[in-house]
């Protein structure tokens, strides 16, 4: 029988791949998460924040999930009605009011600057002061476009342009709907899942990071959870029961003034000086007992919740310094919005935790390894110089 040649011509040796299938699997992953973060890039901060009202959540869901009889859906159904009843809904109603009153003070500030603005009675009569202020005021807002100039100067923008953004801002509601539905979505399916998602998530950190990553996951949800309870919660009951101060006491716009102040409750010390300056302006203004009543119900009240509230929310103060604290504000405002307010200082505070963790391995690790240099035998000081003659 004699050899027949192939169909398809004789057959070859398998030669080696050019690239080795593990590495093309490999750079084939990174091509595609890549492309997934490009195209769902948009869904990053509602995300996000899902993830951080969770983790500072999941208490309130496991009680709801015992509750309902370990029904899951059932549970995350409650906790989303919650979050909407007694988060979403409140903002919401605030971030309106606030609004409008921004958009009244920014219409008054482009009326001014077109004629120009007399120094406010309050200015000119605060005391040792007054009369630097008033001159100053007339020098720099007195004639037309003065605003406009010290606008410029400061921001680098055209007044008529932020007139324009703010009026912008207010009819933004669409778009802001929008990413609190997404927000909401994806935090119906971490309530539900996030169990089954967390042992997938540890089983992928043991891989990447093995031996640290059961610390570093006990230190993740505990550093989230603190955060948004010490800072995000308190700045927001800050912020309300201030504002229902400034409506008592009379100052103009509380619902702005109230917002202003929970915003900076998140940084350390700016409640307190929103409260004063507001008590200074309402004292000046020509209502002296109210502006010292109300310094004196800001400072109880502030001192009370730092004292008392927020170390038995949190076990202890917040261990945040200032300048990432600051970063966090700035950083996730600029970049993520209205919601940066949040994921920003919680971001920061993850990041400040796991540095903190990595220094204390290395600090414990030198502390180990002190002990065997200690017992080291120490050189024989008079062989010494025998050994240097020889």
């Amino acid at each position: 029988m004699q050899n027949q040649i192939p169909l398809f011509g004789p057959m070859r040796t398998a030669r080696p791949a050019v690239v080795p299938p593990l590495t093309a699997a490999r750079w084939l992953l990174v091509l595609i998460v890549l492309a997934g973060a490009y195209f769902f890039h948009g869904f990053v901060v509602p995300v996000l924040a899902a993830l951080v009202i969770a983790f500072a959540t999941w208490p309130l869901y496991r009680r709801l999930l015992r509750f309902s009889g370990e029904n899951r859906s059932v549970a995350a159904t409650l906790a989303l009605l919650l979050i909407l009843a007694f988060l979403i809904a409140p903002i919401a109603l605030v971030a309106r009011y606030a609004v409008a009153e921004t958009q009244e003070w920014v219409s008054w500030v482009v009326a001014a600057n077109r004629t120009g603005a007399v120094t406010p009675d309050w200015i000119a009569t605060l005391p040792w002061v007054g009369e630097f202020l008033a001159e100053q005021w007339m020098h720099y807002f007195g004639h037309p476009g003065g605003f406009g100039e010290v606008v410029q100067l400061v921001s680098g923008s055209n007044i008529r342009n932020i007139y324009l953004t703010v009026v912008a801002a207010g009819g933004s509601a669409f778009s802001l709907f929008l990413t609190l539905l997404f927000m909401l979505i994806a935090l119906f399916f971490v309530y539900r899942d996030g169990t089954r998602f967390l042992g997938q998530v540890d089983l992928i950190g043991e891989r990447v990071l093995p031996g640290r990553w059961d610390r570093i996951s006990r230190v993740v949800p505990a550093t989230i959870s603190s955060t948004v309870t010490g800072m995000t919660i308190i700045a927001f009951g800050e912020g309300i029961v201030l504002g229902v101060a400034y409506y008592i006491a009379g100052v103009p716009s509380p619902v702005t003034l109230g917002v202003i102040t929970g915003v900076m409750a998140l940084i350390p010390g700016g409640a307190p000086l929103s409260m004063t300056l507001v008590s200074i302006y309402l004292a000046a203004s020509g209502s002296p007992f109210a502006g010292i009543a109300l310094f004196a119900w800001g400072t109880i009240e502030l001192f009370v919740v730092d004292k008392t509230i927020r170390p038995k929310l949190v076990g202890g103060p917040i261990k945040l310094p200032f300048l990432p604290t600051i970063f966090g504000l700035v950083g996730g405002v600029k970049t993520m919005g209205f919601l940066g307010l949040f994921v920003g200082p919680v971001l920061m505070a993850l990041l400040v935790a796991i540095w903190r963790e990595w220094i204390h391995e290395l600090e414990v690790t030198a502390a180990a390894a002190r002990p065997a240099l200690d017992v080291t035998p120490a050189p024989d000081l008079e062989e010494r110089p025998a050994q240097v003659r020889t």
